[in-house]
């Protein structure tokens, strides 16, 4: 994802960390999802193969898709600080969110 997102959501209070930030450059996708459940964190990604991995299991606190090309950066910060502000994280577990 674009840098300038977590940089706008941080901006909007919401606490984010990046794949960079949590060491995680050159990890698998199932190491992101560890993580991700490890320390009750949403997923945002473009990356399509979460959509699989998700679908195999609920246990995990949300993930939040886009593909690639579907929004601009503006588009996805509006949708992603909506679903902040009206979704707690209880109701984002198991859940997969299109933006």
């Amino acid at each position: 994802m674009d840098p300038a997102i977590a940089l706008a959501l941080r901006r909007h209070g919401v606490d984010v960390t990046t794949t960079i930030e949590a060491g995680l450059r050159t990890h698998d996708d199932a190491a992101h999802l560890e993580f991700a459940r490890a320390s009750r964190r949403v997923i945002v990604t473009h990356d399509a193969d979460f959509l699989r991995l998700a679908s195999g299991t609920a246990d995990h606190w949300g993930i939040a898709y886009c593909h690639r090309t579907a929004r601009s950066v503006g588009e996805v910060i509006r949708g992603l600080v909506l679903m902040y502000e009206v979704l707690t994280l209880e109701e984002m577990r198991g859940r997969v969110e299109f933006l």
